[in-house]
């Protein structure tokens, strides 16, 4: 027994992995990873795999490198960790100062968490406490879309919409007002989301009408439905989603965990709607996907609510034990610089383009192929039993799983959402690289698909 055996033998009598049916473990043991490079990680047997999935979206700028790797471990000498409630540090005001100069206009205040699904709960709580410090008591339930994803605790699974995740804690979940969201590639309208006028916000509207007096804020994941395959809709949804949230005295909440930073080709995702969201959550690549770190980033307008002598109760008594941890925001601190220093967006959407015209033409004519969306390095291949009808492969016969598994063998990491197969490399990615990626996912659907 080798030691990349060995160890995958030790992971399996102890570790309980996210997101995993732990028997098929049995069959497709635990991957012992030792060391990683740019887009690649290398196992105990000297194999290496080609990361197109970012280690689950937040690997931004490569495994390892160098800028981020120093910085860290320059502030793990000076200063590990300190109590964030009356106390601060340097590179927490520098990181909030500097991101003041990228997040849309008027998201001036940083409430830090310890990873997503922590920034989406302490957002949903600003937002409750907000309209009942302001003689909005009534305002107490919370809008979603259908297929959303904004993490595993209770509050960020209730507003979710993916039943993978959430179907068997319903009776534990909070009651949300579930609107039908932009569905593009089986669109009701038969419209086109590169030229329509986001005519599915009627949905919007309707919810609006009969529950925005009781309406908090909704919470949507801006451009892009990340966990529900990478469904990609219209900038002109959320221009209307924020004309419907002004009129109706609703916050929005943007969900940029998964977008933010370059994901879709622009910093933040709401950029390409040119709009400014009343909350907005940030993780993943924030720290380059060295650190969990995460923030609810608001408004003065939000953070006045809250500001009062304490005996009047108003302060937010939200806390995480890590908040504006030390390391974390060295690594946070450095991927702002390296983006900007390094032109890496803009890099990013010279690749973007060759990357999406060489998937196109590599699938689109390919039978089971229904549906090639993509937005900046993201892109998705949405697999069908018949292109004609849209109709979906047999769930039961796992045949994203399968892809996945040959993938492996051949080196790439292309875990899939379903029967979406999709790319979300580092943005750092080559050429090369994606070639790479493409003929390996070429060859494996073929092997699978017949």
């Amino acid at each position: 027994m080798n030691r990349q055996e060995e160890l995958a033998l030790k992971d399996l009598k102890y570790i309980w992995h996210p997101c995993s049916q732990m028997k098929d473990y049995e069959e497709l043991k635990p991957i012992v990873i030792k060391k990683g490079k740019g887009s690649w990680l290398w196992d105990y047997n000297g194999k290496k795999y080609l990361d197109v999935v970012s280690s689950w979206w937040c690997n931004l700028l490569g495994h390892c490198n160098k800028r981020i790797s120093k910085a860290a471990k320059k502030q793990l000498d000076t200063l590990e960790h300190v109590i964030f409630a009356n106390f601060t540090h340097k590179g927490a005001i520098e990181l909030c100062e500097e991101l003041t100069k990228v997040l849309p206009k008027g998201l001036k205040k940083f409430c830090f968490t310890d990873n997503g699904s922590s920034a989406i709960e302490a957002a949903m709580k600003m937002s409750f406490q907000y309209h009942y410090q302001t003689a909005n008591p009534q305002k107490t339930r919370f809008m979603a879309l259908t297929d959303a994803y904004h993490g595993e605790t209770i509050g960020a699974l209730s507003i979710g919409g993916v039943d993978l995740y959430s179907e068997i804690y319903k009776p534990v979940l909070l009651d949300i007002i579930r609107i039908e969201g932009p569905d593009c590639f089986r669109c009701p309208y038969g419209l086109n989301c590169k030229n329509c006028e986001a005519q599915c916000i009627k949905k919007a509207e309707e919810a609006f009408e009969k529950w925005g007096n009781e309406t908090c804020a909704i919470v949507v994941e801006p451009l892009v439905q990340a966990a529900a395959g990478m469904k990609i809709y219209s900038p002109k949804y959320l221009i209307k989603l924020r004309e419907l949230c002004d009129k109706y005295n609703i916050h929005l909440i943007a969900d940029e965990i998964a977008t933010g930073y370059g994901r879709t080709g622009k910093m933040f995702a709401c950029d390409w709607a040119g709009i400014t969201p009343d909350i907005m959550c940030l993780s993943k690549g924030l720290t380059g996907g060295y650190m969990p770190m995460a923030l609810a980033v608001t408004t003065d307008k939000i953070y006045n609510a809250f500001y009062a002598d304490y005996l009047e109760g108003k302060a937010f008594m939200h806390s995480h034990t890590y908040s504006g941890n030390p390391l974390a925001v060295s690594a946070a601190c450095e991927v702002l610089k390296i983006l900007k220093e390094e032109k890496i967006i803009e890099k990013a959407n010279i690749k973007a383009s060759y990357f999406n015209s060489k998937i196109v033409e590599t699938f689109q004519n390919h039978k089971n192929v229904g549906d090639i969306r993509s937005i900046g390095l993201i892109n998705a291949i949405e697999l069908v039993k018949d292109k004609n009808t849209k109709e979906p492969l047999d769930s039961k016969l796992r045949t994203g799983y399968q892809i996945y598994k040959k993938a492996l063998k051949k080196g790439v990491i292309l875990r899939p959402l379903g029967d979406v197969i999709y790319f979300n490399p580092p943005l750092t990615i080559n050429k090369k690289e994606m070639d790479y990626a493409i003929k390996v996912a070429k060859e494996c659907l073929d092997e699978v698909l017949n």
